[in-house]
């Protein structure tokens, strides 16, 4: 395996950390101002994140994520997505890679029908609008996709959506115009052949949302939010691929997103470990700078070793997407799910501690990198799940 990055690849790492010092760490104070006095309610994007938006796309840093606009590989896409989540409120944003909409891209340009690119994916790429992914509903295990209560019914011309739904990222921000539902249009089929995919533009009548869910206390921007769907009708020509393929486009979606979550989730790793050790350089305690004390170091120490080795575990399963297909990679996209968020947040909990009373606070970006680290454990399907997979895997084996 063969992690070198191809020349293209490097120049974007090199254009792109160049962007993050001189652009987007001075705006993540004037970024948290705006938030701040614009209250918690208040989705609506700082201004500062467009400003951002158009500088990236000056420097063609836009749309990285996908190889068929990019020219990159998953593997040359990987550092720069752990780039991005170095300051993960903005940077992913201002490159238009930032979740649900890299995903939703991705299933509209591999599975959508030529008006469903012009309608949604080209005003996506374009980052004019935003999307969301409606998937996991709050009366059922949705860790199992099977359980999926949401309806998608056939009714002439049309498809009649009813169901609820929750957690669903990016739905509380003005911009998200259009939501990819998934839900059962044959509960009496196959276990894996009775899930569909619809899109549902977001003022369509019977389509509810209720609230935005706070993480850990947070309110994200995009937000977090509970829908309701009441009877909404849409046009049969909104269905993605064909009755049946909810299951398998989910599984195609999921591939190389997990990649960029990991990668991300690294990028805070790493940041955290570099407060860590500026704090730990910079402060003394009984007569001694904290960078010399035993314990400390040793947290240090640990921190590089688990940010490495699942560094490698990442690029790995790149490598394999790139190289044999996600099919081959279906154990490692599993593995990286459970052991990256586990690295995050202990080498971001390590920084915590080290800060004190400050990296529970919002001085420093820690607290609130860490309730993403550790929500990271259960979106996407939570630990349990992935462990699960893997070792099936390996007794099949």
């Amino acid at each position: 395996m063969d992690f070198e990055l191809s020349a293209k690849a490097r120049e974007y790492l090199s254009d792109l950390n160049e962007f993050m010092d001189s652009h987007v760490y001075p705006a993540e104070p004037v970024y948290d101002r705006w938030r701040a006095e614009a209250g918690p309610d208040n989705h609506d994007l700082p201004p500062v994140v467009e400003d951002l938006k158009a500088e990236a796309r000056r420097r063609g840093l836009w749309n990285l994520f996908l190889p068929d606009v990019s020219g990159l590989s998953v593997s040359d896409y990987a550092p720069l997505a752990e780039v991005t989540g170095r300051s993960p409120g903005l940077a992913p944003q201002a490159l238009n890679c930032s979740a649900p909409d890299t995903g939703n891209m991705e299933v509209l340009h591999m599975f959508g029908t030529q008006r469903q690119r012009e309608r949604w994916l080209d005003p996506l790429l374009d980052g004019r609008i935003r999307s969301a992914f409606a998937m996991t509903e709050p009366d059922v295990a949705s860790s199992d996709a099977s359980n999926i209560s949401t309806s998608i019914t056939r009714d002439g011309d049309s498809y009649v959506v009813n169901g609820r739904k929750w957690w669903i990222s990016g739905a509380a921000d003005p911009r998200c115009e259009v939501f990819i539902v998934m839900g059962k249009s044959d509960p009496e089929g196959p276990a894996h052949r009775q899930q569909s995919m619809i899109l549902v533009p977001r003022d369509t009548p019977g389509l509810e949302i209720v609230r935005s869910l706070p993480v850990f206390g947070y309110q994200d921007q995009e937000g977090h939010c509970e829908l309701r769907f009441t009877d909404v009708r849409v046009p049969a020509e909104n269905l993605i691929s064909g009755e049946g393929e909810g299951f398998a486009i989910a599984q195609a979606r999921l591939g190389p997103g997990r990649i960029h979550h990991c990668m991300r989730a690294l990028g805070m790793a790493e940041r955290a470990l570099d407060l860590l050790v500026e704090r730990a350089n910079n402060r003394v305690a009984f007569g001694t700078p904290l960078a010399q004390q035993g314990m400390v170091q040793q947290q240090i120490a640990e921190s590089r070793l688990a940010i490495e080795q699942a560094r490698l575990l990442v690029l790995k399963t790149a490598w394999l997407i790139d190289n044999r297909g996600t099919k081959e990679a279906r154990t490692e996209i599993s593995a990286i799910k459970v052991a990256v968020p586990r690295v995050a947040a202990d080498v971001l909990d390590r920084a915590i501690q080290v800060h004190g009373g400050g990296g529970v606070s919002d001085d420093f970006p820690l607290a609130r990198m860490y309730a993403q680290a550790r929500a990271m454990r259960i979106f996407d399907g939570p630990d349990e799940v992935h462990l699960r997979s893997v070792a099936r895997q390996e007794t099949r084996r």
